[in-house]
Formats: C-alpha cells, sequence, structure tokens
C-alpha cells in the first residue's frame, strides 16, 4: 500500500528537521505513537529506533524503524521492519518563508493477499492519523519559531 501526503508547514526546513529528528517528542505530534526508544546507532544512517504504535488509542504493536536516508535539513528516509514492513520517506523542501513537507509510505504486512487487503481496509485510517500528524508538526514548529 503506498501513501503520499503532503502539506506546507510554516518554518524553514532547518526548524522543520530539528523537529522531525527530536525522536523524544515524536508521540507529541504523532497521534498514533506512545514512546520512541533508540535501540542502536547515533543520528544518521544506521540509527534504529523501536517505536510503539497504538491502533484507535490503544497500544499495539512495537514498529522497528532503521534510518537509511539520512540528508539534512531535506530527507530523512526509514525502513518498517515490523510486522508492518517498508520504506517510508520524508521530503522537505523550501516554500516561500515555509517547508513543503511530503510523506511517503510504501507499506506491506504478511500474509501476502491477507496482509494487502487488511491495509487497503486501514488506509482511511492511516490518511486521517497522518493528515492529523501533520497538523500537529505544524503548531509545533510554528511553536518553536515563536519562542519564549
Amino acid at each position: 500500500m503506498r501513501l503520499r501526503l503532503e502539506t506546507r508547514l510554516p518554518a524553514s526546513p532547518e526548524r522543520v528537521w530539528e523537529a522531525v529528528t527530536d525522536w523524544r517528542r515524536y508521540a507529541e505530534w504523532m497521534p498514533d505513537v506512545s514512546w520512541v526508544r533508540r535501540v542502536a546507532g547515533s543520528p544518521g544512517v544506521g540509527l534504529e529506533l523501536d517505536v510503539r504504535t497504538k491502533v484507535l488509542g490503544v497500544p499495539a504493536v512495537t514498529d522497528h524503524m532503521t534510518v537509511q536516508i539520512w540528508e539534512p535539513p531535506r530527507k530523512l528516509g526509514i525502513v518498517h521492519r515490523g510486522i508492518v514492513s517498508g520504506p517510508a520517506l520524508w521530503k522537505l523542501e523550501p516554500d516561500g518563508d515555509g517547508t513543503r513537507f511530503v510523506w511517503l509510505e510504501d507499506l506491506r504486512m504478511p500474509p501476502p493477499v491477507v496482509g494487502d487487503l487488511a491495509l487497503w481496509a486501514y488506509r482511511p485510517m492511516l490518511r486521517f492519523t497522518f493528515t492529523w500528524s501533520m497538523r500537529n508538526l505544524a503548531r509545533l514548529v510554528a511553536e518553536r519559531d515563536q519562542g519564549p
């Protein structure tokens, strides 16, 4: 299942990069995340994270992620290695005084046919959750730009 969403964020790509790579605050803007833990590596390619996800607000599964693309402040790519697997990419493109944030996911779930059907059925919820996440991210980066 492929998803592509995009929005305009009210902050520079550098500011957005700072927010999306602050894994400790991930659950603040991602409504389907309970927590994030670093498993191995340091920021950059090879960083491994465990991300505890929620489905309908209930902790569900731990997503094992590995960073595969690290091009500050333009591209961050990970691969999901849990029950749901596949690559994801965030692209941050300058857009006037803000950032065009593009979110791409290419997800798979076993077994092949049944998993694809399950993801297809869950697709509207994922789109809703990712859209909500992008709205939360917009608020977070706007607050950071205002400062204390």
